[in-house]
Formats: C-alpha cells, sequence, structure tokens
C-alpha cells in the first residue's frame, strides 16, 4: 500500500517514504493547560490519531513513536492561576491549574476514542534542552543577548518564510510582531525572556544574571529533538500554527542542528467554525469538549464522545468544518445503525482495502466513511468492526452503544475503574478537592458511587453503578 500525504511545506501530496521505516516518528502539538480542551483543539488531536492508527498498521506498533507536547509554561497560565488561587504563591497556583488542566485534556481525548500518545513531555521538564540549545543558537551566531532576553536574528537564515510561502517583508506587513526597542529586526523572536519576581523562572543561560523562561516556539523544538532526533518524519498541528509558530520551530531547529529539515512532511488540520460563525467566547459559541459530553448545552442533550468523533472525521481534515447540532445529529443516527449490524458479532476481518486505500489518499476520511456505509450496505459486520478500529470508531459493545445513547455518554468499565483509583489517591494525599472532581465527572457520567468500609479489614471501598 502506497501512503500519500500533502506535505504544507511542498504544497504536494506525496508518496510517504520514512527516514526509518523500524522507526516512523510524529511530533504535534499538543495542549496549553489553562483551561478545558475546546472543540477547535479536539480537531487535531483526532485527526493525527487517526494517522497514528494507520501508521501504526502499515509499519508495525512497535515501529511508530508519536509525541504530543504539553505546554505548561506560558502567560495565560500565569494569569489563570492567579485568578483562580488568588491566597497562593503564583508557583504552586500554576501548578494545580496544569496537574488539574492536564488531566482533564487527557480524559476528555480519551473519551474521543484516541489512543495515548508514545510520549507527552511537559516543556518544564526539559528547560535543560531548551537553554542547551540558545547556547548553540548563540555560540553560532543566530541568536543574540540583549537587555537580559534572546532573540532569534531572522535575518540569518536565508529562507526564512518557505512554509508559510511569504517573504520576511510580507510576514512583517501582515502579521502582528511585537514592538521592542531592542531588537534588531522587527521578525526576530524570543527564545527566552525574564522572568517577573512572582513568575516561574530558570537560572538564564547565555550569560545571562537572573531567572527567566523560554519563548513558546523553543519548547516543541527542543522536546522533538529529544524524543524523535534532529530530522524525523511527520509535524502536525492546526493551520493556525503554520505562521509563526512552526515558521520559528523550523528556523531554530535547523540553525541549532545545521539540518536541511526539521520535518520532512508538515501537516496541517483546518479550522473549526460554529454552526456558521467563527468561534468566540464574546460570541456565546465557545464550545468545550467537556461540554459537549457532560452537559445539555449544545443541542440540548450531552453527545458520546464517539459521535464527536465521526462528526469531526466527516470532513477532510484540511478542509474547514462547520461544527452543528446537525452534524452530530447525522453522525449519532449513522453511529446507531452501524453498531445495529454489528450486534452480536464476536470479531473484527481483516481491515477492508477499501477503507485502507481511503485513508492511504491524504487521510481521506470521508471516502473511509462512504466505504463503511458500503460495509454496513452489503451486511458484513466483520469488516465493519475492522474498519471502524481503523477510524476509532466502534469501540463499543452494542449494548453499550444503547447505554451511551441514553445518558450521552461512553461508559465504559476500564474507564470507571481508573478514575475510581484516581479518586482513591487523590483522596490517600488528602487532595479532597480533586477526588470531589472526578466524583463529580464521574457523577455527570451517569455513574453513581457509594464508599463503605470493608468489616473485616477497615479499609474504604468504592463500588459503582450506571443511573439513566
Amino acid at each position: 500500500m502506497t501512503l500519500s500525504l500533502y506535505n504544507t511545506l511542498t504544497r504536494w501530496k506525496e508518496p510517504f517514504a520514512p527516514i526509518d521505516p523500524a522507526n516512523v516518528r510524529m511530533y504535534v502539538c499538543g495542549p496549553t493547560v489553562y483551561d478545558f480542551a475546546h472543540i477547535g483543539n479536539a480537531r487535531p488531536a483526532i485527526v493525527f490519531d487517526v494517522l497514528f492508527r494507520l501508521l501504526r498498521h502499515v509499519y508495525g506498533a512497535d515501529h511508530v513513536t508519536y509525541v504530543r507536547n504539553v505546554t505548561d509554561v506560558d502567560d495565560k497560565i500565569n494569569a489563570r492561576a492567579a485568578e483562580e488561587h488568588p491566597d497562593l504563591p503564583l508557583n504552586e497556583a500554576i501548578g494545580k491549574i496544569t496537574a488539574t488542566t492536564e488531566d482533564q485534556y487527557r480524559r476528555d481525548v480519551e473519551a474521543l476514542g484516541c489512543l495515548t500518545p508514545s510520549f507527552e513531555p511537559r516543556a518544564t521538564g526539559h528547560i535543560a534542552e531548551m537553554k542547551a540549545m540558545i547556547e548553540t543558537l548563540v555560540e553560532n551566531g543566530f541568536a543574540y543577548v540583549v537587555e537580559d532576553h534572546v532573540l532569534f536574528a531572522v535575518a540569518k537564515m536565508d529562507d526564512y518564510g518557505r512554509l508559510s510561502r511569504r517573504s520576511v517583508d510580507d510576514l512583517i506587513a501582515g502579521a502582528r510582531v511585537e514592538v521592542a526597542p531592542y531588537k534588531r529586526d522587527p521578525m526576530d523572536f524570543v527564545l527566552w525572556k525574564p522572568s517577573a519576581a512572582n513568575e516561574p523562572g530558570w537560572p538564564s543561560p547565555a550569560g545571562i544574571d537572573g531567572q527567566g523562561r523560554p519563548g513558546w516556539h523553543l519548547e516543541c523544538s527542543a522536546m522533538a529533538a529529544k524524543f524523535l532526533g534532529e530530522e524525523f518524519d511527520i509535524h502536525g498541528g492546526g493551520v493556525d500554527l503554520v505562521f509563526p509558530h512552526h515558521e520559528n520551530e523550523i528556523a531554530q531547529s535547523r540553525c541549532a542542528h545545521g539540518t536541511a529539515s526539521m520535518a520532512r512532511v508538515w501537516m496541517h488540520n483546518g479550522f473549526v467554525q460554529v454552526e456558521g460563525e467563527k468561534m468566540a467566547k464574546s460570541l456565546g459559541n465557545f464550545v468545550t469538549v467537556r461540554d459537549l459530553l457532560a452537559s445539555e448545552n449544545f443541542g440540548g442533550k450531552r453527545w458520546p464522545g464517539e459521535v464527536l468523533r465521526l462528526a469531526m472525521l466527516t470532513s477532510h481534515y484540511r478542509q474547514p468544518i462547520d461544527w452543528t447540532v446537525t452534524l452530530l445529529e447525522q453522525a449519532e443516527k449513522v453511529l446507531n445503525r452501524w453498531y445495529g449490524i454489528i450486534a452480536g458479532y464476536p470479531e473484527a476481518a481483516q481491515f477492508p482495502e477499501s477503507v485502507l486505500a481511503a485513508l492511504a489518499d491524504d487521510l481521506n476520511t470521508p471516502e473511509a466513511i462512504t466505504a463503511m456505509h458500503g460495509l454496513a450496505d452489503a451486511g458484513r459486520p466483520g469488516d465493519l468492526l475492522a474498519a471502524g478500529a481503523l477510524l476509532g470508531l466502534l469501540r463499543l459493545s452494542a449494548e453499550d452503544w444503547q447505554a451511551a445513547r441514553a445518558s450521552g455518554v461512553d461508559i465504559q468499565t476500564e474507564t470507571v475503574e481508573r478514575l475510581i483509583a484516581d479518586r482513591a489517591e487523590a483522596r490517600g494525599s488528602k487532595d479532597y478537592a480533586a477526588a470531589d472532581r472526578i466524583r463529580d465527572e464521574l457523577a455527570a457520567m451517569g455513574v453513581a458511587l457509594k464508599d463503605a468500609k470493608d468489616p473485616e479489614t477497615g479499609d474504604l471501598v468504592t463500588t459503582w453503578e450506571v443511573r439513566r
């Protein structure tokens, strides 16, 4: 099977040839952990999960490495932490916000049927690698130190702007660039900046006294190099990241490592709008994944994660998608039909060629779904199950699907038991606020808990039941 992927860098759909077929490597920009993931954040999680599944099928599960980072140092995190925990020292408040939000994100994308990436590194765990990259860039003349900042000198890179296909002059004219008197050039971007007294900080590199913290772009370059090498196969994210984030990643990575590329293939998913409008809190149409899963604020009901996943896959990943109640209703109707066909069928068959061919053509999920309709029409439940596995669909039993439709939530015993274990751990460490949040989350899923002491050991035992 020939796998072809559209490469933003070349603007062509190209046959995919990994650098090392025994270790296919992919990096995708992950969440900034300060708030619930919105439906726009869910799109890259779902899209690149499908690609992860396809790569594992083609090259073998043990031969694919998928890295999705967690940004846990950011001005938005600092502001949220100060707002939520005004009585705590800022660093302690930041720790609480990032731990809680990262956990929320993982649970939400798990509910969407996403596999766990091979690695999910946190930015704050890799400051040393970022500082080492800064030292190299300064030493080689690609970055400079001024007023306790380290900035990348864009003029030192001849083909800066190649990913976005715009010249530096065009980028200056069309972009909001930070006006700072210490910059040599308006397009120069921050690799390191000083921290205020109450902000998180680390000893600064490049001979700078005092504490500082990395710029946003640097973390992805440092962590990608650590986990995937100086050059790797695929880098993914939303189309909004093409400039400046991915453009700057390429610049600092190539100049630090002296390589011809950072990633060979750059893939970007399109925007998500809601009911025909750009999603914005000011418009009142800001939709989070948690809201869709656990409340009745969108369409008057709670939606199973599998409905959200199928709805997202009905549009090609490079195209914009309009997130509507009608779209979700149609996805639920399709899943109800498919689950009716596979009811009582115990196992999947081999992966159908029609579905594989669609996905191999630049992740053409609409065509793959059309092929699944053909399998359903032909009464081929085993093939339908196998196709579902490639797309992360049809994960439940037919009975659990009906229960999910009734409650609006995909309830899986493994997930419930893990959450109960997380709650027990939180109670054991006396983090009662976290334990209460988990109880509330389970209640939103329709799961009721009952705590009781074991009469023989005195240990606390938690049992659960589903209430519709």
